[in-house]
């Protein structure tokens, strides 16, 4: 099966190309890795008022375009392409989504269109022991108190929890793991940056002490709809990672064009034809395992359990070997500070491990289809 692009999802795709080389440069990137917030207001809110695009896949009713995963898949290929750092993937990805798949209506009119017109940020607080994301097993425990809940306990790995907005938190209550929304900056709650390899993306951790909470969803029944986030997450960030490794891919190319040994361009070279050859290979097939696995999402096939991770752990291992070879064939400047390549390799190997990293998705897959 081939995923084939419409005219207008590739017109998509120029656009929101366009957009990051002129607002979100490498050099930009650079320039937010030190930064306090980690991400641009300024580009966030004309991702959302030029483009739409934090409202591409929502429905219309709630402040949306009503477009579907197919079109966001373009979207996070090009950030990924272009390491864009701000919280789309945790606000339009992980929260957005969990608030649809919950099927809560009223936390849906009330939650999504501010997502969906960028004026809320917004992440999911799901990670349970050691950052293993397990719907089944949070890390929160929830007490109803009145009229309402509170939330205890604390969560690591939460994609942009530093930033204030909207927290969709997995806790466990008497009748199993349920989803709660919390206000970033509600009494109680204390939010902390953690030190990360990959400066473009940051990770939080979460500290509730009687944190007050509304119930999104039904009371015990989050599990399964928080394996349904997750499970399109992962093809997400599979897209987001087959976009880096083209990238790097790309970035090796042009210098094996230009940089010359004994007067011959070290692209002549054998073996580097060789190493370009087998990269070239692997992101291809992280592609199609991308792509099959976002046409399953798009049809809500009985396939994307398996599929989703599938990709995952195919595209992360992908990503990590184009990331590498980009630096090796850069030579000593691949390795210094000042080079691009650097970049690459560290999304790559952060994103090799968010979500799941490939044994525990190659688990996953293989008790998915019975092995």
């Amino acid at each position: 099966m081939d995923l084939v692009f419409t005219p207008e999802q590739e017109q998509l795709r120029a656009s929101v190309r366009r957009f990051l080389a002129e607002k979100s440069p490498i050099t930009a990137v650079r320039a937010l890795m030190d930064g306090p917030v980690g991400y641009d207001p300024a580009v966030w809110r004309q991702m959302a008022e030029q483009l739409g695009l934090q409202g591409l896949a929502l429905p219309e009713k709630f402040g949306g375009s009503g477009y579907g995963f197919v079109e966001l898949a373009v979207v996070q290929e090009e950030l990924g392409r272009a390491l864009l750092p701000g919280p789309f993937s945790s606000t339009v990805v992980l929260a957005a989504h969990a608030v649809l798949d919950a099927a809560d209506p009223a936390a849906a009119e009330e939650l999504l269109p501010g997502i969906a017109d960028g004026s809320t940020l917004a992440t999911l607080a799901a990670a349970g022991e050691g950052g293993r994301w397990d719907p089944e097993a949070p890390t929160l425990s929830a007490e109803q108190a009145g009229d309402g809940w509170v939330l205890r306990g604390s969560v690591d790995q939460v994609p942009d929890g530093h930033l204030p907005g909207l927290v969709l938190a997995a806790a466990r209550t008497a009748a199993g793991p349920s989803l709660f929304a919390v206000d970033a900056e509600a009494p109680g709650l204390t939010r902390t940056a953690l030190p990360t390899l990959d400066q473009t993306s940051r990770l939080a951790r979460l500290d509730f002490t009687e944190v007050p909470a509304r119930l999104v969803g039904t009371d015990g029944a989050a599990g399964s709809t928080l394996r349904r986030t997750l499970d399109r997450a992962a093809v997400a960030l599979a897209l987001e990672q087959v976009g880096g490794a083209q990238r790097a891919l790309e970035m090796a190319v042009e210098y094996a064009k230009v940089r010359k040994q004994f007067d011959r361009p070290i692209g002549s070279f054998q073996a580097l034809k060789h190493k370009a050859a087998d990269v070239l290979l692997q992101v291809e097939s992280a592609r199609a395992a991308a792509y099959y696995a976002t046409w399953a999402v798009a049809r809500d096939s009985d396939e994307v359990p398996a599929v989703s991770s599938l990709a995952k752990a195919y595209c992360s291992d992908a990503f990590f070997a184009a990331a590498a070879e980009n630096i090796q064939i850069h030579g000593g400047i691949g390795f210094t500070w000042e080079h691009d390549a650097h970049l690459y390799f560290k999304r790559a190997a952060a994103t090799k491990l968010f979500l799941g990293d490939p044994a525990f998705h190659r688990e996953r897959l293989a008790v998915s289809i019975g092995l």
